[in-house]
C-alpha cells in the first residue's frame, strides 16, 4: 500500500486536470459544431492525453531532483518542490524511468490505433507525438526547455492549445478556427500556473542554473507577465464566445475572471513576496485555469 501511496504521489493525479478539461473542451465543441462525437474515440484520445502528461510528470521528477531537493531547504511551499517521492528515496529513479518510457509506448499505440483503424486524420499521430516531445524534453537534457526560457512556450501548447484542438479533430478529423480562440484562454491560464509556481521555486533555480522565464526576467518584470496573460486570458475569452463559442460560457467564466484579476491585483502589489499568500495565489491560480475550461464545458454542455 505504501509503493501505491508513492506512485500516486509521483503521478501528481490532480494535475492532470489541466489536460482533461481542455481535452473535453475541445470534444464538445465538435459536437457542438459538427454533432459529430464518438464515446470510443473520445475515451482512447483522452487516455492517450493522460498518458503523455504522465510522462511528463515521470521525467520531471528525475530531471529536477537536484531543483526539488533545495526548493524545499530554501523556501518550503505546497506547490513547490515536485512530490519529494525521488528526492526521499520512495521510489527507485530506474523504475520511474522505465514506467515514463512505458506510458510513451502506450500513448503512442494509443495514436496508431486512432490513426489507421478508426481513421480519425491524418493529423491524428502528429498531434500526439508533438505533445510528448513537448512535455517530455520540457525537463529532458539536451532540449530542457525549462532551463532555456522556451519551456512556458511548450506548456502553452501541450496544455492550451493542442488538447483543446486534439479533441476537436479526433471528432472531426479537421481543425476549427473556434478551437483556437477558446484555447488561447486556457493556454493563457495555464502559464501563469507555470509561472506563479516558479516563485517558490526561484532560490533553488537561480542556484541550479536552472533558467526558466521567471529567472531570466526577475520577479518584478514576472508579476506584469502574469498581470498581461490574465488580461489577454479574458479578452480571448469573451472573443471566442463573440465569434461563436456559446454566451452562456461567457455568464459561468465571470466570476473566474473575476477571481484572475484580484490575484493580478496582488500580483501587482507584490503580494508573492508573502509566502503564506504566494501559496494562497499558487492555488487559486490553478483555479482559475480549471475555472476556464469548466466555463466552456458548461456553456457546450448547457447551450440551447
Amino acid at each position: 500500500m505504501a509503493k501505491i501511496k508513492y506512485w500516486l504521489l509521483v503521478s501528481r493525479i490532480p494535475f492532470l486536470s489541466v489536460v482533461i478539461l481542455p481535452y473535453i473542451v475541445g470534444s464538445l465543441l465538435a459536437q457542438y459544431l459538427t454533432a459529430s462525437f464518438s464515446w470510443t474515440i473520445f475515451l482512447l484520445g483522452l487516455a492517450g492525453c493522460i498518458l503523455i502528461q504522465l510522462a511528463a510528470h515521470y521525467n520531471g521528477e528525475i530531471c529536477d531532483i537536484r531543483e526539488d531537493r533545495l526548493s524545499v531547504a530554501l523556501e518550503k511551499n505546497f506547490f513547490s518542490g515536485g512530490s519529494q517521492v525521488l528526492v526521499e528515496n520512495k521510489l527507485s529513479p530506474r523504475k520511474v524511468k522505465i514506467l515514463t518510457y512505458s506510458v510513451l509506448f502506450l500513448a503512442l499505440a494509443i495514436g496508431a490505433l486512432l490513426q489507421f483503424y478508426f481513421k480519425t486524420g491524418n493529423w491524428t499521430l502528429w498531434l500526439g507525438v508533438s505533445g510528448a516531445v513537448c512535455g517530455f524534453f520540457y525537463s529532458q537534457p539536451p532540449l530542457r526547455w525549462v532551463s532555456r526560457g522556451t519551456g512556458e512556450v511548450f506548456i502553452a501548447y501541450a496544455f492550451g492549445w493542442l488538447p483543446v484542438n486534439a479533441g476537436f479533430y479526433l471528432q472531426t478529423a479537421n481543425f476549427n478556427i473556434l478551437g483556437t480562440l477558446i484555447s488561447l484562454p486556457i493556454a493563457c491560464a495555464v502559464v501563469n500556473i507555470i509561472l506563479i509556481n516558479e516563485y517558490p521555486d526561484y532560490p533553488a533555480d537561480s542556484q541550479t542554473q536552472k533558467r526558466n522565464i521567471l529567472v531570466r526576467i526577475g520577479k518584478e518584470k514576472g508579476a506584469i507577465l502574469y498581470i498581461l496573460l490574465t488580461i489577454i486570458s479574458g479578452i480571448t475569452f469573451f472573443y471566442a464566445v463573440f465569434k461563436g463559442a456559446p454566451l452562456l460560457g461567457a455568464i459561468f467564466y465571470i466570476p473566474v475572471f473575476i477571481l484572475a484579476l484580484r490575484l493580478s491585483g496582488w500580483m501587482f502589489k507584490g503580494c508573492y513576496k508573502d509566502r503564506q499568500k504566494l501559496e494562497q495565489m499558487c492555488g487559486q491560480t490553478i483555479l482559475v485555469n480549471l475555472g476556464t475550461s469548466l466555463s466552456c464545458i458548461l456553456g457546450l454542455l448547457l447551450r440551447r
